[in-house]
């Protein structure tokens, strides 16, 4: 219904605009008697061998709405009825933020993708925080922190604390994001050194929480070997939990959308499809180079259960849709919890198996 009917008229309109109208729907509907209720037994699936317990933290299914798309913690109580496992707020800022200019986000029809360059727009980390506060949620809830636009990077160190001393108490883990391509130079936050010593500047604050908080990388897919090896070592040397990949990426190569288009649309963060290949390699290279030290969320070109399955059986632990969820409708997420017990990937003998299946299966391949 919603690829057949739904989707056909939202795509008839601007891509931000849909965007908080369907906020509203969502939100508005969710008043009805008995909707929520619909809701969670139409996409729910509640069975223990989905649970995982990653960094501390018990997910009651594998499968995240990732951050971007509720940056403002609007529709959390909203979003878990759609069967997720966990949602990601932000990329949060310590000082509100308008983004950038209008228009700033594109469909990619043809390649079923999306170009943005929101530029971190977001309501603070004040009035988010209060926001969580009020919240009545039972679902793990992760907080992606970054700078405002207009910190010089080398300053940028207070804005991430700031941001991680205001929802410490709010969020369930945290994500350190200064792999967006869409808020400026980011070459010096991606820096070894300065990521190490901001990491681990916020790994002592951690304790000085009763609770500490997971502490996750964010990561681009367009890195290249020798920059994965130095990402494996920012996690060991500043002892952070974990990492994401990936974020957007700005490679525009085998696009089935035409020059001309692209051209118009200009600079920005591309996901969905277009972006699969990339993340699965670079999870694929991180949990091989790292032996599988640490855990690995999953996200991008996330369509369908096969894609979740394969960012999966490559070593993560987690996944995320966001794109996938806007072309595929909710659907999405009870169809990849049913192919992952169907599977049976989360299993970690079976996890083990299928990593080194698919490593044969892909060395036979370019043998």
């Amino acid at each position: 219904m919603y690829k057949l009917l739904i989707r056909p008229i939202l795509f008839l309109f601007d891509p931000e605009k849909i965007h908080y109208f369907t906020f509203s729907v969502i939100r508005l509907t969710a008043k009805i008697p008995g909707v929520r209720g619909w809701r969670r037994s139409t996409y729910g699936i509640k069975d223990e061998r989905l649970e995982q317990e990653i960094f501390g933290l018990k997910f009651k299914n594998p499968v995240g709405m990732a951050a971007g798309f509720d940056k403002n913690a609007l529709i959390l109580n909203e979003l878990q009825d759609f069967g997720f496992g966990f949602i990601e707020i932000g990329t949060v800022t310590p000082e509100p933020q308008v983004g950038n200019p209008k228009k700033r986000l594109f469909r990619l029809k043809d390649d079923q993708g999306l170009i943005n360059r929101m530029g971190f727009n977001n309501d603070g980390v004040d009035k988010i925080a209060e926001r969580l506060k009020d919240s009545k949620t039972n679902i793990i809830i992760g907080g992606n922190i970054g700078k405002n636009t207009t910190t010089l990077n080398e300053e940028s160190a207070p804005d991430f604390i700031r941001n991680f001393e205001t929802l410490h108490p709010y969020v369930d883990y945290f994500v350190v994001n200064v792999s967006c391509p869409n808020v400026g130079d980011t070459a010096k936050l991606q820096d070894k050194d300065f990521l190490v010593g901001l990491l681990s500047t916020l790994i002592e604050k951690n304790k000085s929480f009763k609770i500490q908080r997971p502490i996750l990388l964010k990561i681009a897919p367009d890195l290249n070997n020798g920059q994965l090896d130095e990402v494996v070592e920012i996690v060991h040397d500043s002892k952070i939990d974990g990492i994401i990949a990936s974020n957007t990426s700005v490679d525009r190569s085998a696009l089935k959308t035409d020059e001309e288009r692209l051209a118009e649309i200009g600079n920005g963060g591309l996901s969905g499809k277009p972006v699969r290949d990339k993340s699965t390699r670079v999870i694929r290279y991180i949990h091989k180079k790292s032996k599988g030290a640490f855990p690995i969320i999953g996200v991008g070109g996330i369509h369908s259960p096969e894609d979740a399955i394969e960012k999966i059986k490559a070593g993560a632990s987690l996944v995320q849709v966001y794109t996938g969820f806007v072309y595929e409708g909710p659907g999405l997420i009870k169809g990849i919890n049913k192919a992952v017990l169907a599977s049976g990937v989360l299993g970690k003998d079976s996890k083990e198996k299928a990593i080194e299946s698919s490593e044969t299966q892909k060395e036979m391949t370019h043998a």
